[in-house]
């Protein structure tokens, strides 16, 4: 039974994560850090099992693939495959769910507690020399805030929603919860308004898919909405966010902070208005939130049962 995986550069090395239980349902599996749209064709010729994370499956490349029989994504999203292709062919797709939530959870609460303890200002005051210049037995260069004095706003309330506003109320945060951008008014389940969350919200987390809906989510017109000492936090898609408007509101004070995991173009080969923004109120940090070993253990677990099941007759995380 062949099989390739077309982008396994993606999560990890040949050792990291462990492929034990994947080789086991396919042992003849081929590993591939990187393939180019020039070679896709080439690398599932002949293969029955294709898995990967970001490559694109096009109709070509799924009806010309005689031996295909099924498709595992190492991602939650599937806007990557032609998934019309895919059921006209009898081809499965299934993907992996809730495998990162733990590891981007904590993600957002060690950049949460640098930018409100201030840390690395501190550890570079201390590099600078100031602490051993000091009259007294502390410096207190810069605001220090304590999380349960903070609201924190949430758009998108599934897994990983879901588990930051677990974690914030153990830190004894207040918690809203945005209803689906769009709506008006309130919705039925306690949700609050999407502005009525930006004009309360001390910290605001996004965790909701990049739709229609949702491009361009958090803009000029939101940001003008939301406090001068909020902070912004995005680990979900990059395109919900307009960097040139958030590099702005950083330089001018319309809020106190941001800490970007995403951006709209990954790799950012053609550059991003926030790469070249210069203040010390932006952390950004290179699409890392979900990349724990154990998040990406469980990914390749994930996707061997995944493959598993479908031999088996089942359905396991079936998308098509």
């Amino acid at each position: 039974m062949k099989a390739v995986f077309l982008d396994f550069g993606t999560v990890g090395s040949d050792d990291i994560p462990d492929l034990g239980r994947l080789r086991e349902v396919t042992p003849d599996l081929t590993l591939f850090d990187h393939t180019a749209p020039a070679f896709v064709a080439e690398r599932i010729a002949g293969c029955e099992f294709v898995f990967l994370n970001k490559v694109r499956m096009t109709r070509d490349f799924i009806e010309g693939s005689e031996s295909l029989r099924f498709i595992g994504l190492l991602a939650t999203g599937v806007d990557n495959i032609d998934l019309d292709a895919a059921m006209d062919r009898g081809v499965a797709v299934c993907n992996i769910r809730a495998y990162c939530t733990n590891s981007v959870v904590e993600h957002v609460f060690s950049v949460l507690l640098q930018i409100s303890h201030s840390t690395s200002k501190y550890v570079q005051s201390v590099r600078d020399g100031d602490w051993q210049k000091a009259d007294n037995f502390c410096l207190l260069q810069y605001p220090i805030r304590e999380l349960s004095a903070m609201t924190l706003g949430i758009v998108g309330y599934g897994n990983l929603g879901k588990g930051v506003a677990q974690l914030a109320r153990a830190f004894g945060m207040r918690v809203i919860v945005s209803q689906r951008p769009g709506l008006v008014g309130d919705t039925d389940d306690g949700r609050s308004g999407f502005d009525e969350v930006l004009r309360q919200c001390d910290v605001l987390s996004l965790h909701c898919p990049l739709t229609p809906e949702t491009r361009g989510l958090i803009g000029a017109r939101e940001l003008e909405k939301m406090k001068p000492t909020a902070i912004l936090i995005n680990t979900a898609r990059g395109g919900l966010v307009d960097s040139a408007a958030l590099a702005a509101a950083l330089e001018n004070g319309g809020i106190a902070a941001a800490a970007i995991d995403v951006l709209s173009h990954e790799p950012p080969v053609a550059g991003d208005p926030l790469l070249d923004f210069q203040g010390d109120n932006l952390i950004l940090t290179p699409h890392i939130a979900w990349a724990t070993l154990e998040a990406r253990q469980a990914a390749i677990d994930q996707l061997a049962a995944a493959a598993q099941s479908f031999l088996e007759g089942g359905e396991l995380n079936r998308v098509v």
